[in-house]
């Protein structure tokens, strides 16, 4: 297929724009049930496009102003990874679909596609970071918000708060999240072609690749699973749904981190957080940072303790998955080294993509956090710490697998695919 033909064209298309519209599905539905439909008019559409531009790894810059004689500070970093992974799934596999009947593929060719959904990525998301920016009032209420806003009636001010997508960081992060999406679908997919130069990559990359993102997505699904048993028994449903359409991920791969011993450190001061169970706001809740791992939990809850069981399990059927996706003459030590570094890059990634840092200050003649309504809420992860244990754990998962797979071997034989005859 020439790299100019309308169908290689259409194929990149329809990758790019059903993954800008799952994104924009997701974001929606999860605002709505967070209550932004009561947004003033014409500010939804706006909201739901700078959530789908943070998914999409774009810059959203958040400002503050509350007139001459007052100033406020807001930020905020977070990505909502349940619209990031809708976006991803959706993109990737309409990506890889048209080269499904390829046993190879050209170099050329692979970058030519590359190439193509990487322009129609960049051109929809500056679409998508023209139209996120907005700025509000803040008026009275029975709300911290409406505090701030009789405040500002008192002074004189007029208080309001706003947002923008910062359009070159936009742009820069948004290429490198496409560009490391469409890697992550080569490296996974069993059957998606290489290049006749990389197949010696084969055997060592995507059985331990693909065991790893099935370890993920099970977290996913086991935390979807909760949210609507939750939501279902607990009550707060709107709120549970709006946590699950926005930020499942970002909870359940902390919980797989926590689970196999990582930590966090985590803060929320004031009267503004961020949606999380309950059992996690207990423990971060104060002026200093916390430590969030699965002792500290415990002290609050011991049915925590069922995290470390949780991961146990699911990466010991990474461990399995990933043998019996390998050919039999594969080593168990070498197993055990595959789904190692797989497991220690998905955590350093993991924790990355999933911290979180808000703040907003309020302060009146130079006065800081007029009447408590400044606050802060942070969630970092203990990198080193985290991803070691993810390698460690990772090392016995994989060896463990290997074993315990030698009966399924017949089931999961997987030869690399032989080069082209060039004869």
């Amino acid at each position: 297929m020439s790299p100019t033909s309308p169908k290689a064209w259409g194929d990149a298309l329809v990758a790019v724009v059903a993954g800008f519209a799952v994104m924009t599905a997701v974001a929606a539905a999860g605002l709505a049930f967070a209550g932004a439909g009561e947004l003033p008019a014409g500010a939804f559409p706006r909201v739901v496009a700078a959530v789908v531009v943070m998914a999409a790894g774009g810059a959203i810059k958040v400002t503050g102003d509350a007139g001459p004689l007052a100033g406020a500070d807001v930020s905020l970093s977070v990505l909502p990874l349940s619209v990031s992974l809708a976006g991803a799934l959706v993109t990737g596999c309409l990506f890889l679909r048209p080269m499904r009947h390829h046993a190879v593929v050209r170099p050329g060719e692979l970058l030519a596609r590359v190439a193509r959904t990487v322009v129609l990525w960049a051109v929809l998301l500056v679409v998508f970071a023209l139209l996120a920016r907005r700025t509000f009032g803040l008026t009275g209420g029975d709300s911290p918000i409406g505090e701030i806003g009789e405040i500002g009636e008192i002074i004189d001010a007029a208080p309001t708060v706003g947002f923008r997508a910062d359009v070159p960081p936009t742009l820069g992060f948004g290429l490198l999240w496409i560009l490391g999406l469409l890697l992550i679908a080569l490296l996974v997919s069993r059957r998606a072609p290489l290049p006749a130069g990389l197949l010696r990559f084969h055997t060592a990359v995507r059985p331990a690749a693909f065991a790893t993102t099935v370890l993920l997505l099970a977290y996913v699904a086991v935390g979807a699973v909760a949210g609507l048993v939750v939501a279902l028994t607990q009550g707060h449903a709107a709120r549970t749904l709006a946590v699950v359409l926005l930020g499942l991920p970002n909870l359940a791969w902390l919980a797989l981190t926590v689970g196999f011993g990582g930590a966090w450190q985590g803060r929320v001061e004031g009267p503004f957080g961020l949606p999380m169970p309950q059992l996690l706001d207990r423990v971060v809740r104060g002026p200093e940072l916390s430590t969030v791992d699965v002792a500290g939990l415990a002290r609050q809850d011991a049915r925590a303790w069922w995290l470390v069981v949780l991961a146990a399990v699911l990466l010991l059927g990474a461990g399995v998955l990933a043998a019996v996706r390998s050919p039999a003459r594969v080593p168990a030590w070498r197993h055990a080294l595959h789904l190692a570094v797989a497991l220690a890059l998905a955590t350093l990634t993991v924790c990355l993509l999933a911290r979180v840092q808000a703040q907003f200050g309020l302060s009146v003649l130079g006065i800081g956090d007029v009447g408590g309504l400044g606050g802060s809420v942070e969630l970092t992860p203990l990198l080193w710490r985290t991803t070691a244990l993810a390698l460690l754990w990772g090392a016995v998962a994989g060896f463990l697998g290997a074993l315990l797979a030698r009966p399924l071997r017949h089931r999961g034989r997987v030869a690399p695919p032989s080069a082209p005859d060039r004869t």
